[in-house]
């Protein structure tokens, strides 16, 4: 279960990772800081959910909870890959994330000049993910070592178990070798299981993130790995907004032909890639958004909920958000005989309004 995303901004210096960070959370770090410093900023803010403000005005609840996400403005990294290696702490910040969004410099500006002298976005990219994959082959090649001496001694596990775990880290290696993230690899259930414990840094999902001046098209980059996915973003622009108040931010919006904001776009990208969706529980109490995989079961739904739920587990009453508001409430939902009684094995679609029905 993921009952909170935690994505890392990360990027080359002078890519604008701190104004994106301020851009998508409202905040208002200092967009320069020390260089040759390990450093992180972490804000965590509500998903924005239409559906979740339709219900809230359906049930007029004491209370109204979104999903949310925390983002970590790491610094330091850029500095970790000029010196040859990423840091221990650094290492750490990032295997704790479930995805990165990688800001990659798109724009001029003769007063803060790239540190390599020119733009390159396919450049910048490609540096720091292969960064990434050269510590991932570290760890990689360190197991295949342990694995050898494991089958060596002839004690402990099966051979043949240990032969699949030999097949796959070499599977791996060749990969990386190759200069390809580890996120492009289709794996069964039963490798991902298999390697969970290890947090490869190329296998995390990415979210690409060009961070352009007004009015600049998308870069045509052509970059090798699944589980990717490409947004642009105003970030000095999109910062600005955050920052004014809700009817000064409409205006604005408005002047400059931005339909949606920079964080929506950025969230519901990061929803696909994570490979996560919403359901719902609604009531005069509290009209709350929950965070499950795809493919997740009423079951899990219960437990994301509480533990005490998915024990007691009889039965969950089912309506999909669209037809619960074509319908006007739960009580006309009923009267229809619209909601449905589904078991453990229902798998939960997005926007799924869910109540668990217990014995606990």
């Amino acid at each position: 279960m993921i009952p909170t995303m935690q994505l890392g901004i990360i990027g080359l210096s002078q890519a604008g990772k701190t104004t994106v960070f301020n851009a998508l959370t409202g905040n208002d770090q200092p967009t320069i800081r020390g260089s040759g410093r390990y450093d992180v900023h972490l804000a965590v803010v509500d998903v924005p959910d239409p559906r979740v403000d339709a219900l809230s005005a359906m049930f007029q609840p004491e209370k109204t909870t979104y999903t949310r996400v925390t983002y970590a403005d790491i610094a330091g990294l850029e500095d970790s890959v000029a010196q040859g290696g990423i840091s221990g702490p650094l290492l750490n910040q990032l295997a704790y994330m479930d995805g990165f969004v990688h800001v990659i410099r798109c724009f001029e500006n003769p007063s803060v000049p790239h540190p390599s002298g020119a733009l390159d976005p396919l450049r910048d990219l490609s540096n720091l993910s292969s960064e990434m994959m050269i510590n991932d082959l570290i760890v990689v090649e360190r197991r295949l070592e342990k694995l050898q001496e494991e089958m060596k001694k002839g004690k402990g596990r099966e051979k043949a178990l240990i032969s699949r775990d030999v097949a796959l880290f070499e599977h791996l290696q060749a990969t990386l070798m190759a200069d390809v993230p580890l996120r492009s690899l289709e794996l069964s259930p039963e490798e991902r299981k298999l390697i969970s414990g290890f947090a490869f840094l190329s296998r995390k999902p990415m979210l690409i993130l060009f961070n352009n001046s007004e009015g600049q098209e998308i870069p045509c980059v052509d970059y090798p790995g699944g589980r990717c996915e490409v947004v642009a973003l105003q970030g000095k622009l999109e910062m600005d907004i955050a920052q004014l108040s809700g009817e000064d931010r409409a205006m604005f919006m408005d002047e400059y032909n931005i339909v949606e904001s920079g964080l929506i776009r950025v969230i519901n990208q990061s929803y696909c890639l994570l490979e996560i969706h919403s359901f719902f529980t609604v009531g005069e109490d509290e009209v709350r958004a929950w965070t499950i995989p795809l493919g997740a079961t009423a079951f899990d739904a219960a437990g994301a909920i509480h533990t005490d739920l998915q024990k007691g587990f009889i039965r969950a009453e089912v309506i999909g958000y669209e037809e619960l508001i074509e319908l006007g409430g739960l009580v006309e939902a009923r009267k229809k005989g619209k909601l449905r009684l589904e078991g453990k094995e229902y798998i939960v679609k997005d926007g799924d309004i869910v109540h668990i029905r217990h014995n606990l």
